[in-house]
């Protein structure tokens, strides 16, 4: 198998590799929740108080999401915030997922990141310097170009958790 960053024709070089990132990522993650029972998808650690593997996708897909509309410079459309919940919850926690099927939850990110590549198509390398502000309160800022990397690395993080949350469920 070769691996690299080349990004599409599509995009210019410094977006292409970014997006080849993220890309890449998702498809790590699609590899190590490939044949999850539905119960193992809901699986929330031996005392039920760890976010489970159909939490953490939502998650990261709602996370990226905001990151589309951001690049766009747009919010989030209220039909899409309907489909994909918020954030958090009334609790500052991941909202609770229950009972939605690996392959639902997997085709729905997959709409934010071809939502992503659309959006992307539309930058210069010069654009990954723009400013926007992110987090609960949109009391952050970072460039796009940090937004790129981080959707990538944040999927790693969670990927993390989700091959955690494998190792206790096939142990327990």
């Amino acid at each position: 198998m070769f691996y690299d960053l080349q990004g599409q024709a599509n995009l210019s070089p410094i977006v292409g590799m970014l997006v080849a990132a993220v890309r890449e990522n998702n498809a790590r993650l699609r590899s190590i929740t490939e044949g999850m029972s539905q119960e193992e998808v809901d699986y929330k650690g031996l005392h039920r108080d760890f976010n489970s593997t159909a939490q953490l996708i939502r998650h990261l897909a709602v996370v990226d999401l905001n990151w589309v509309f951001r690049i766009k410079g747009q919010p989030v459309p209220p039909a899409m915030q309907e489909i994909y919940g918020p954030m958090i919850d009334e609790r500052n926690r991941i909202p609770m997922i229950h009972g939605v099927p690996r392959h639902t939850l997997m085709a729905q990110y997959e709409e934010v990141m071809n939502m992503l590549e659309e959006a992307c198509v539309q930058l210069t390398d010069a654009d990954l310097a723009r400013v926007v502000t992110f987090g609960h309160d949109n009391e952050k800022q970072a460039t796009l170009r940090w937004g790129l990397w981080h959707i990538a690395d944040h999927s790693r993080y969670h990927q993390a958790q989700i091959n955690l949350l494998r190792k206790w469920f096939r142990t327990s």
